[in-house]
Parts: C-alpha cells; structure tokens; sequence
C-alpha cells in the first residue's frame, strides 16, 4: 500500500497493515520507532512480540528521555520491550561530522536508504538495534516500523543483519511506505 504523504497521520492504519501481515506470515516480532510511546500504544498488546525503539537519551537536548518514565512502564506492564540506546545511522560519526564536516559511511547507508522514504530508513536501523540487542532472534522475518519525524508511515517485512554485517539486512517486502519520500516543497 501506498500513502500520497508521509507523517503520523498513517499511523493507525500502518498499525492495521503490519499486524495483519505478521498474522498472515506467522511473523513473531514487531520492532516499532516511537519517542514517546504514541506509535507503540498502536501495537502494544495486539499480537506479535513487540520491540519499541526510541531516541537516544540526548536525542533532542543533552539529558533529555523523549518518553516519559509513566510511558515507559506502561509499554513494559503491557509486555513490550523497550530499548533506548544510541542510534545506529547516528553514533560517533554524527559528532564527526558536525565538528569537521564531511559524511562517512554511516551517513552514506542513511541517505541511501532515504530515497525509500525516511520510514524506510528507520525501519532498517530500528531492526538493526534490536537484533544487536538481543531483543529478536537472528535469521528470522521481522516486521520493522517506521515514519517521518512523528508517527509511522513505512512498515517492511526484513531479516535484519547485526551491525558489523549491515549489509547482509534482507528487504523481503513493503507493506506500505508514502508514495513519495518527502512532502512537496
């Protein structure tokens, strides 16, 4: 499925799409990007395992946690796991950059997977993260959910590869994205 725009309007209907695509392929584990737990309050409780990815502590301003602690025990009560942590497309490389310029490989893979959409470069990089983290098994489908700055509006059917492997992620399906990556200027 195709959305004609990007953003958090497409939440709940991308939450519809991967969680009867996971039914149908027997999928056991969703992986959603959400900051403050609105994303995942869409998935929490309603079928496969669910692994909830947030922003970095720092993400927005230095000692900064985007999602609540309330948010947070509630995400866990309901049995999702929720994993913050440094960013994968964003880690030291980032700070390389702002201080000297240029763009490394990190960079690079972000950009690329971009022209998908930035829900598309999320859902990879979330997938990653958890894989890394030990919180979905290795080798298996997963569902990967991610959107444009709030919300989702791209949800892949993958095998993630770890990190020091990036390149061996597999992109089985698109269960939607938007139409076009970025809203017209």
């Amino acid at each position: 499925m195709y959305f004609e725009s990007p953003g958090k309007h497409n939440t709940g209907q991308v939450a519809e799409l991967a969680l009867k695509r996971a039914e149908e392929l027997g999928i056991n584990h969703i992986v959603v990007a959400s900051n403050t737990g609105y994303t995942a309050n869409f998935f929490v409780g309603k079928g496969p395992k669910l692994v909830v990815v947030t922003h970095h502590v720092g993400f927005r301003e230095p000692g900064f946690d985007e999602m609540s602690p309330e948010a947070r025990e509630s995400l866990k009560q309901q049995g999702a796991e929720v994993l913050t942590t440094t960013h994968l497309f964003a880690n030291v490389e980032r700070a390389v950059t702002k201080q000297f310029g240029g763009l490394y490989p990190g960079g690079l893979i972000s950009h690329t997977l971009r022209m998908f959409g930035q829900g598309t470069k999320v859902a990879v990089e979330i997938a990653t993260m958890a894989l890394d983290a030990g919180l979905i098994p290795y080798g298996e489908p997963v569902i990967a959910v991610g959107g444009t700055s709030r919300g989702a509006d791209t949800a892949l059917v993958l095998i993630p590869a770890h990190a020091n492997a990036i390149f061996d992620t597999q992109i089985l399906e698109i269960v939607c994205k938007p139409r076009r990556p970025k809203n017209p200027n």
